[in-house]
This record gives C-alpha cells, sequence and structure tokens, in this order.
C-alpha cells in the first residue's frame, strides 16, 4: 500500500473545519513534501514526525530513498500549527504498510515531540463538536486534552500520553514489518468519561461589605448585573472604583451549561484556557497601554481578543480615557451588536462580544479636579484632552454614570465584616434575571437579559405607565437625549423595576434611571 487517508482538523474563526491528511509514497530519492497551504508550523511536523516514528518503534520516513507526498486539503485553507502532526504519523504508517487500522470515523489530532509523547493543543471543544456533527464515533487527542474534549457528549474520547499508545490501541496488523516479529497487543485505551460539570461554591475575595460607603455605585453595579448593562465609574484616586469592580463578578449568576461550553470554545480556541473547564463568568481586564490587536482581535488567521475573551463575562478598563483612542471607538460594535467583525484580506471574521463593561476614570489626568481639598495640577489643554478621548457616541453606549467619590474617614473605621453583603446582593440578580428569562420565554425571544432588548422589543414587552412616560418624554426634552440614550433609559429602568418586583415600570423607576446618566451633554 503506497497511499493512505485519515482524518485531522484545525479552527477557523471559533468554528472548526474538518482536514483531510493523504499520504502518497513513492519510489525515489528522498523527499519529504507537505502541500495544502501550510505554515510554518506544519511544515516542521516532517521532522517533528520522523523523529517520533523511529522513537516509538517504527521505520523512520528520513531512513528510506523514497518520496513522500503529504496533502492537506481543502487546498485553498490555510493550514496553521502543530495540530496534525498525530494524523501525518498514522497516514505514513498505514501507507508504508507498518501498521494497519480503518481509520472511517476516527479523528486524530495532536502535537509530537521527538520522542513521540503528544502534547496539549488549542481549540480542541470547537473541533471535537463539529467532529460529532459530521457523523465521527471516535476522537484521539493527547491525554490533557481529553477532560476538555469530553464535555461533547455521544462521540467516544480516546486521550493518549505517546504515539504508541494510539497506534497499539489501532494496528490490527499480526506481523512487524521492521522486525518480522509478531506484533503482540498490549492494552487499550480507555475511553474518557463524559465530564460532569461540578459548580464550587466560592466566597468573593472581597466582598461588598468590606468597602466602606459608596452606596449609589454599590447599587448602580447591583442594576448592571441584573440587566447586563454597562457601567462606568468616575472619581478621584483611592476611592475603591478598583474594589468594587473585582467584588462585581461575584454577583453574577450562575452559568449555565451552553454558556460554560460557549466560553470554554473560545478560551481554548485563544489557547488562554488554564483548566479544563471555565464554569465563572470571565473578568477581563487589560492594562490601558495593551495593544489594539490584544484588545479587539486580529492577526494574519484572525484570534479572539480581549473584547471576545470576556463574552458572557465582564470587560474591566481602568484608567478608561488612557486607553487608545482607536480602542476606544471600537467598542462602539460590541456595545451595540454583541459582536466583533475582523476584515482581512483573506475574509471576514465575526466574533461573539456579549459581555458587560465596567469603566473607571479619573476626573482628570491628576485625579484632583473638582475636588474640594486638593488642587489640580493639569494644564487645560490636558483636561480637554483628556475629556474628549471619549467621545459623545461611546458615552451613549454606556447606560451608567456614577460618581465614586470621596468618603468620611469615620466610615472607614466602621467594621462590617461580619456581613455578608455579596450574598444578599446575588440573589436579588438571580431573581430579577429569572423574571427577565420568564417574560422573554413567553414572548418568544432568545435573549436572556434587559440590555439585549431591541427597540422593537420595548414596544412589544415593556409595560411603562402613563405617568412614567410623561416624566422620561420631558426628561428628554431638557437633556436633549439621542433615541439610543432614551431606549436604554427605558431597558435600565425596566431592570430597576424587576428588582423591585414591579410589573410596570413607574415614575420611581424612571427618575432612578435617570439618575444615572452622565452630567455633561450627550
Amino acid at each position: 500500500m503506497n497511499f493512505a487517508k485519515t482524518k485531522s482538523a484545525q479552527t477557523i474563526g471559533l468554528g472548526a473545519k474538518i482536514i483531510d491528511v493523504e499520504i502518497d509514497l513513492s519510489k525515489g530519492l528522498h523527499s519529504f513534501t507537505i502541500v495544502g497551504l501550510p505554515d510554518k508550523g506544519v511544515e516542521e511536523s516532517r521532522d517533528r514526525v520522523s523523529a517520533s516514528i523511529k522513537n516509538s518503534g517504527f521505520t523512520s520516513p528520513k531512513s528510506l530513498n523514497q518520496k513522500v507526498v503529504v496533502s492537506l486539503a481543502p487546498a485553498d485553507i490555510k493550514k496553521e500549527g502543530p495540530i496534525f502532526d498525530v494524523a501525518i504519523s498514522l497516514s505514513y504508517l498505514l501507507a508504508s504498510g507498518e501498521i494497519e487500522f480503518d481509520a472511517k470515523n476516527k479523528l486524530f489530532l495532536g502535537e509530537l515531540s521527538l520522542d513521540g509523547n503528544l502534547r496539549r493543543i488549542n481549540g480542541v471543544l470547537p473541533i471535537v463538536s463539529q467532529a460529532k456533527n459530521e457523523g465521527f464515533t471516535e476522537v484521539f487527542l493527547p491525554k490533557e486534552n481529553a477532560r476538555e474534549a469530553a464535555l461533547i457528549s455521544d462521540i467516544k474520547i480516546y486521550g493518549a500520553n505517546t504515539l504508541k499508545e494510539i497506534i497499539e490501541h489501532l494496528n490490527t496488523k499480526q506481523i512487524n514489518k521492521k522486525s518480522g516479529t509478531a506484533v503482540v497487543q498490549t492494552k487499550k485505551l480507555e475511553q474518557q468519561p463524559k465530564t460532569e460539570i461540578i459548580l464550587e461554591n466560592e466566597d468573593a475575595i472581597i466582598d461588598f461589605s468590606e468597602i466602606k460607603g459608596q452606596e449609589t455605585a454599590k447599587r448602580g453595579l447591583e442594576i448592571a448585573a441584573a440587566g447586563g448593562h454597562n457601567i462606568a465609574m468616575y472619581g478621584p484616586p483611592g476611592t475603591g472604583k478598583t474594589m468594587l469592580a473585582k467584588a462585581f463578578s461575584h454577583i453574577l449568576p450562575t452559568l449555565s451549561f451552553d454558556e460554560i461550553l460557549e466560553i470554554t470554545s473560545i478560551h481554548s480556541v485563544a489557547g488562554t484556557l488554564k483548566k479544563d473547564i471555565i464554569t465563572k463568568s470571565p473578568v477581563r481586564a487589560p492594562h490601558h497601554t495593551a495593544s489594539y490587536v490584544s484588545i479587539v482581535g486580529g492577526g494574519a488567521i484572525p484570534k479572539p481578543g480581549e473584547i471576545t475573551l470576556a463574552h458572557r463575562g465582564v470587560l474591566f478598563l481602568d484608567e478608561f480615557p488612557e486607553f487608545d483612542r482607536k480602542v476606544i471607538e471600537t467598542l462602539r460594535e460590541p456595545l451595540e451588536e454583541s459582536e466583533i467583525s475582523i476584515s482581512r484580506s483573506r475574509g471576514t471574521v465575526t466574533f461573539p462580544a456579549n459581555f458587560i463593561l465596567i469603566a473607571a476614570m479619573n476626573p482628570c489626568p491628576c485625579g484632583n479636579f473638582g475636588s474640594k481639598t486638593k488642587e489640580c495640577v493639569c494644564k487645560p489643554t490636558d483636561l480637554l484632552r483628556y475629556q474628549r478621548k471619549i467621545s459623545g457616541p461611546i458615552i451613549d453606549r454606556i447606560d451608567m454614570w456614577v460618581e465614586v467619590s470621596q468618603i468620611n474617614y469615620e466610615k472607614l473605621s466602621v467594621d462590617n465584616s461580619e456581613k455578608k453583603e455579596t450574598e444578599l446582593i446575588k440573589e436579588r440578580v438571580i431573581k430579577a434575571r429569572e423574571i427577565q428569562r420568564e417574560r422573554f420565554t413567553t414572548a418568544g425571544r432568545k435573549i436572556k437579559t434587559n440590555s439585549e432588548m431591541s427597540a422593537k422589543d420595548i414596544n412589544k414587552i415593556v409595560d411603562l405607565e402613563k405617568s412614567a412616560m410623561e416624566i422620561l418624554n420631558t426628561s428628554a426634552k431638557k437633556l436633549d437625549l439621542s433615541a439610543r440614550a432614551y431606549h436604554r433609559i427605558i431597558k435600565l429602568a425596566r431592570t430597576i423595576a424587576d428588582l423591585d418586583n414591579s410589573k410596570s415600570i413607574k415614575s420611581p423607576h424612571i427618575l432612578e434611571a435617570l439618575q444615572y446618566r452622565p452630567k455633561r451633554n450627550q
């Protein structure tokens, strides 16, 4: 046999594509060629595969005078990374006749070290999901990826430490071609059991009770968590803005199974998966010096950025105006559409980006503008430049603007350590989310929070009392609100009403929502 084919796969965006790995052997001077738009990482698999096969007890392709051609199809898709190593090795051994097995409905993934060990790879979860959809019944991959892959049910997952273990599991050949001796079948690989998700109760690292005062900010964060609203906190340094943001993630509701799969897939593709599974809402806090690509995503083959890694979680941008203006303006699309589109010469990739934005900022570069006790040392031009970094369209897309001011020193000495404020807030948030879920289910909408409602949803679903409508319209004229800001106030008021367990939006709910608009003009 001089030809063989196995199946592998690679990620494209946040999805996956099954790849045919074909090998043809012919007589002639030794050569080892890989075709099918391989990148440098794929081309280097020639050396990894040759050494791994030799160190697994078989004949190295480099030791024979033969022409080896590896084709990765379809040929018009750029292939990247070492994920094809295992499939290439098995295809070669099949084509050379050293092993025999039925490759039908089997998928092979993994990077090989020179001694034949398998190394962890990225993007396993979306690949296994795609394999299941296309009718594959077995997946062979590195042991370190097995628990992640086993999140997908109804497909057999086999985790291996070495290439030799996979060969011994699959090989049905009775005579070893190299040694001429009988092949002794050793132990088979054990199928990875389905991964059960265990949600552990974790005490908040920072409880809201540890943050003295700032009741307005705490209330704002509770509303933001309940309705999925974006919030900006502004005030002088050292008033607790960062602590409030860190405590925020602990009042978010528990993730559903589908959300866990979605988040884990994203981080698997991005290579940021530190554990097998992500069971808590992600919190991303990039530094203000982070590059545009690291925040938004991109590259020759687009990869997710911080905006997408925060999907179903929190994106915390401290020192908000210090971020590059290009980065700040790019937030327009995800804050409005809950997704980000990245265009490159090879096409456009759309990544999900449904997160809660928490922005924190000082009133000026030195932090003392407007202070009654400290003098602002900023030049007028610096102050103007600082304020102009945040444009009107971005201000419009942030639902809540909350001042975090200096607090009295007497409050700092109050001991609230016994009070578990975070638990109480989380209970109210979960109850409000349940009310929203029931409302959207009844209306036949596949959205989860009030912040996701469209203008059509507002007209169809939201019950606004006449007195509340009059207050809103009067205020909208006085504040010269844009249409976007007008609708965001209604959505915010709907969340406040949900926390109040009110079926309709009443005047107090609208009045509170209006208080969270920025003090400067829209």
